[in-house]
């Protein structure tokens, strides 16, 4: 019985995601600016300027170990080119989180491949299965060739480094 409940869980959560995913929105555009390993700014046809946060992954902050090469990294991958954002939602800065494409790569695996990027387990109820599933699997190999953030002795998950931030400001 457990089994079938487990099964029941697993497919509601997909049909919520499903239909999450139904209402999104997309945006096409070149990438005008990068901002830091996982976030983005397009300017669509309309001439519209698009703050994007990457979906499923956290890349670590500038002024931490790495925060320069993550940018550096999806600098590479996307400055001046045409992506397709999915954007099925806004963060708590008013940015459109979404999954983001050049061609058929997703830009934020690719971050996440490269060990630029921690794979954002916090959110990944957001996911597709399969997109969960990608996603652990590139962490768990840039971890074990010890790409990227990866070649650090003690990498310091972003969240973390914000909390110790806020701590410091007194916040």
């Amino acid at each position: 019985m457990p089994r079938v409940l487990c099964i029941r869980h697993w497919l509601a959560a997909a049909a919520l995601a499903a239909a999450g995913l139904a209402h999104a929105h997309t945006v096409d555009g070149q990438v005008v600016a990068v901002q830091d390993g996982d976030t983005v700014t397009i300017l669509d046809a309309a001439r519209v300027q698009h703050r994007v946060r990457i979906a499923g992954i956290d890349a670590p902050e500038k002024g931490q170990a790495f925060g320069k090469a993550a940018k550096q990294s999806l600098a590479r991958l996307v400055h001046g080119r045409r992506v397709e954002a999915r954007c099925p939602k806004r963060d708590r800065y008013g940015r459109e989180v979404c999954s983001l494409y050049l061609g058929a790569r997703d830009v934020g695996l690719e971050q996440v491949r490269g060990g630029y990027a921690w794979w954002y387990r916090e959110y990944a109820r957001e996911q597709t299965p399969d997109d969960r599933l990608a996603y652990e699997a590139a962490e768990s190999d840039a971890r074990g060739a010890r790409r990227g953030l990866w070649n650090d002795q003690a990498p310091q998950p972003p969240a973390s480094f914000r909390r110790e931030q806020a701590r410091a400001r007194g916040a």
